[in-house]
């Protein structure tokens, strides 16, 4: 009688974890802990013309990144950070100096399709008006939206480093 009870009881408990686990699927929450956004070559573009830019992956976990610009030290132009890669699709970010600020802040790369519209339309925005405020790649994560975060803040990073005076 007490195997009966303890399998049922079992039976009852893996029916919610999977039920939860396709809950969170449908809700785009991240796959795995272990999953790292990717890199690849950023460019710029100032008046003296395009110059090129390497960012290493981040680290995945959520605080707010580790290395910032001031952006008083920063030449004029355009500036595209990296692509970085994330298991839901690519982010990239191209910042506009003027006057040694940060003036402007574009989003070309952001991931689409699934829940990621939902998340990221909310997401960017933040993204976009923290930078503007913050003036450097020092920005919050955004809740429920932590590899476009990830993503953002790595290559706004790279595009600052390329705008450094």
């Amino acid at each position: 009688m007490m195997k009966k009870a303890f399998t049922a009881t079992m039976g009852a408990v893996s029916a919610v974890v999977l039920a939860g686990s396709y809950y969170a699927s449908l809700r785009g929450v991240e796959p795995s802990a272990n999953s790292v956004p990717q890199t690849t070559t950023g460019s710029a573009t100032s008046g003296a013309g395009t110059t090129s830019g390497t960012s290493s992956s981040s680290s995945g976990s959520t605080s707010t990144s580790s290395k910032s610009t001031a952006a008083s030290s920063l030449k004029d132009g355009t500036y595209t950070g990296s692509s970085v890669q994330n298991p839901f699709g690519t982010v990239q970010v191209q910042v506009t100096i003027s006057g040694g600020k940060i003036t402007s802040v574009k989003v070309p790369q952001y991931p689409t399709g699934h829940h990621s519209d939902e998340i990221n339309q909310q997401a960017v925005p933040t993204l976009v008006n923290e930078t503007i405020s913050a003036q450097s790649s020092q920005v919050d994560m955004v809740s429920g939206a932590t590899f476009t975060s990830q993503g953002y803040t790595t290559s706004l990073q790279n595009a600052l480093d390329q705008a450094k005076a």
